[in-house]
């Protein structure tokens, strides 16, 4: 798939603070960005709805529906990415409820204007090339408890649909693809995340802890995706 142009891609700000949409919009039509605005999360929904933007850069201190609930709404009808702004450094805590929410990434306030392009960039980037995983017919996986169809994107355990986030499913496909070689932690940020995101390991093991609760029988005792003490992690196809 063609990887979408700046030009053509719209992006849509949600924040009730009218001079950090200003900047933003100032710096993302800089870049050829189309620009959306919303002050609330209702308002951002139907915007959604009726313009379809590419990305939503969503705050996360917002009245009335904040940015988790927010993302939560925008979740049960897309799989747009969203970018979460917080006004605080991300902690561990942040990515994990990130995670539950189904968010992208995050952008610590205030936005820096590299970082905020780059990231866009990355995001947009990813969202357009999700076949690279699937260019070629592959059942992916299955052994009567975990089955992984990547052609479809589909995760059945004991056949019951498991649904992961874009990019659960991308580091899952990711390692099954490569069933039984160790990826590292760069490896796996830059072919998942994107290369801006080559530092960011505990990305990989938050996302990977998340993703073994949803499909290991004990997640604290993992079957299928194992750990590499310091290097990275590896799928096994259990004996």
């Amino acid at each position: 798939m063609r990887e979408k142009t700046a030009s053509a891609a719209k992006i849509l700000v949600v924040d009730d603070d009218p001079s950090l949409v200003s900047l933003i919009r100032w710096i993302l039509n800089g870049k050829g960005y189309e620009v959306l605005q919303a002050g609330n999360g209702q308002e951002a929904l139907r915007i959604l709805f009726d313009q379809k933007p590419d990305l939503v850069l969503l705050d996360v201190v917002m009245p009335g529906m904040n940015g988790w609930q927010t993302c939560s709404r925008i979740r049960e009808v897309s799989d747009i990415p969203v970018i979460m702004l917080t006004g605080e450094h991300k902690s561990e805590d942040d990515i994990v409820r990130g995670l539950d929410y189904g968010a992208d990434g995050y952008l610590i306030k205030p936005v820096r204007n590299r970082e905020l392009v780059a990231t866009v960039r990355a995001v947009l980037r990813r969202a357009e090339l999700p076949s690279n995983l699937e260019k070629k017919r592959d059942i992916g996986f299955s052994d009567g408890f975990l089955s992984i169809d990547i052609d479809t994107r589909q995760v059945r355990i004991n056949g019951e649909r498991v649904k992961l986030t874009p990019i659960e499913f991308r580091l899952l496909a990711l390692l099954v693809k490569n069933t039984g070689q160790i990826l590292t932690h760069p490896q796996l940020l830059e072919k998942v995340w994107g290369w801006e995101y080559v530092d960011d390991i505990d990305y990989v093991r938050i996302y990977i802890s998340h993703l073994r609760r949803k499909i290991e029988p004990v997640p604290t005792q993992p079957r299928y995706v194992i750990t590499e003490p310091g290097v990275g992690y590896y799928f096994q196809k259990p004996v």
